[in-house]
């Protein structure tokens, strides 16, 4: 059965929408600023949390259902999980699959409450099966795309690139096209798709073909940000012979990192004191974490390039999900190269823990970012003008990093040795940090970039702007139910 609703919503509101994230935190975060947008334009918004054991998500909600905004949650019961899955992907497409019949059972409950009319269902990319709960009811089912325009066109063009290329992505001798999107080496596809017939790659070409049926598609980007793919999407040039919905841009869509109010962070204390776009900020999102070995690659690098930093270290802990160890917060007197922290304490700061990574972005004393390329992550230093240096770990990460170069060009990439667990070496993260931060033609030319990426970013949001006027599209088609 499904749970009891937390919040009661608010009378007035000119509908309801119900959002189907899944339960991992940067799909709830990200998902959780739809939310607020949603409503700012008065729509009541109830959000469906399908836990899973051991991925905890209170967490991510607990600000937002303390803030007074009308957003609702509704817990639904735990199901079995997958026994079979290959690979977290495929894990979490049918834990979503298995919970259509409470999905079904909340929208039931929200349409008898009568309060306002359900305008519709928007669930995660990895959701689709909700799509038959909302079709049995006439509720419009949109997907919410977390990611860029580039993934998702990779995604939908996947059918086509199967029957072109058979072969396995890295036997392919040339690279991979996707219309409206930079060629991309076959060694720098999502790590999902290295394997054609694992369930982590085909769960993407289900998800893929399923789009057709939806009433639309919002996605976490801006136009200024990849014009030629949203363009190629608007066409239908990536789902050649199916029908591809509307596409509704309305990013940047920021999460608020929530960490200490009582007093400022001391990392950010640390940049107070640093001289403006000086430091350099490595930061791996909440699973990225390195090898004993590695560690010690960074702090070489980091110490041969005599640049200004502050790392976020994390470790790999003893502690496995689908084959991948689990981040913990670092003992640097373990971990680091003795005498380290001694010689690069006039410069460096290693913290080794979770640190605000939204807060220190905007610092004015950092002037890159060095980031295994996570969407949200991606968003969150072009927001704030900042040049990015690639090192991808998993997911689409690899692909995003070609995009950011090649195509967007608000950053360098590392060269890492895939096979070897995107091993870096300190030789090759001294040259990148330099690069970056130096005075190189390509360094000044990604921190332009980045720069107008930012002011284009700001310009989306405002009256007027593109991302303003797509949302105001899709509220029109919410209201037109």
């Amino acid at each position: 059965m499904v749970g009891l609703l937390l919040r009661s919503t608010e009378k007035m509101a000119k509908g309801k929408v119900v959002l189907l994230p899944i339960p991992s935190a940067g799909h709830i975060m990200s998902m959780l600023e739809l939310a607020k947008l949603l409503h700012r334009y008065h729509f009541s918004v109830t959000v469906l949390i399908a836990p899973v054991p051991g991925l905890p998500v209170d967490g991510c909600i607990a600000s937002v259902a303390a803030s007074g905004l009308d957003i609702d949650f509704c817990h639904l019961q735990p199901v079995d999980l997958p026994k079979d899955a290959d690979g977290p992907e495929d894990f979490i497409s049918a834990y979503m699959e298995e919970q259509k019949h409470q999905i079904k059972a909340a929208l039931q409950d929200l349409l008898r409450s009568g309060d306002a009319p359900l305008a519709a269902l928007i669930v995660d990319l990895f959701a689709t099966g909700a799509i038959d709960a909302a079709a049995d009811l006439g509720v419009p089912c949109y997907v919410y795309f977390a990611s860029n325009a580039a993934f998702l066109a990779l995604m939908l063009y996947l059918p086509t690139l199967e029957e072109k290329f058979p072969v396995e992505f890295e036997e392919m001798e040339e690279e991979v096209r996707v219309p409206g999107v930079c060629p991309i080496p076959p060694i720098s596809m999502p790590s999902c798709f290295l394997r054609k017939k694992s369930g982590r790659y085909t769960c993407f070409v289900h998800h893929g073909r399923r789009y057709s049926e939806l009433k639309g598609i919002v996605i976490n980007t801006f136009t200024d940000l990849e014009p030629a793919t949203l363009r190629a999407l608007e066409e239908g040039l990536c789902a050649p012979g199916r029908r591809t919905p509307p596409v509704y841009p309305v990013g940047p869509l920021i999460a608020r990192e929530e960490g200490e109010k009582s007093r400022q962070h001391e990392c950010v204390v640390w940049l107070d004191k640093q001289p403006a776009r000086s430091v350099v900020f490595l930061c791996f999102g909440s699973k990225g974490c390195f090898s004993a070995a590695q560690v010690a690659e960074i702090a070489a690098g980091l110490e041969g390039s005599g640049c200004r930093f502050l790392w976020a270290l994390r470790v790999a802990s003893e502690e496995e999900v689908f084959g991948i160890r689990k981040p913990a917060d670092a003992k640097p007197e373990q971990v680091l190269p003795e005498g380290f922290l001694e010689r690069t304490k006039a410069r460096g700061m290693v913290w080794p823990s979770w640190a605000p990574q939204a807060e220190i972005l905007a610092h004015r004393a950092v002037g890159g970012f060095v980031t295994h390329c996570g969407w949200n992550s991606c968003l969150e230093s072009l927001q704030c003008g900042v040049p990015l240096l690639g090192w991808p770990l998993y997911a689409e990460q690899h692909s995003n990093a070609v995009v950011m170069a090649e195509e967007m060009g608000v950053a360098l990439q590392l060269k890492a040795e895939r096979a070897k667990g995107n091993f870096v070496k300190a030789e090759e993260l001294e040259k990148g940090v330099r690069a970056l931060m130096g005075e190189s033609e390509e360094g000044r030319r990604v921190r332009t970039k980045a720069e107008e990426m930012m002011a284009a970013a700001k310009k989306a949001r405002e009256e007027g702007g593109s991302s303003f006027v797509n949302m105001e599209a899709l509220v029109q088609e919410l209201l037109a139910k």
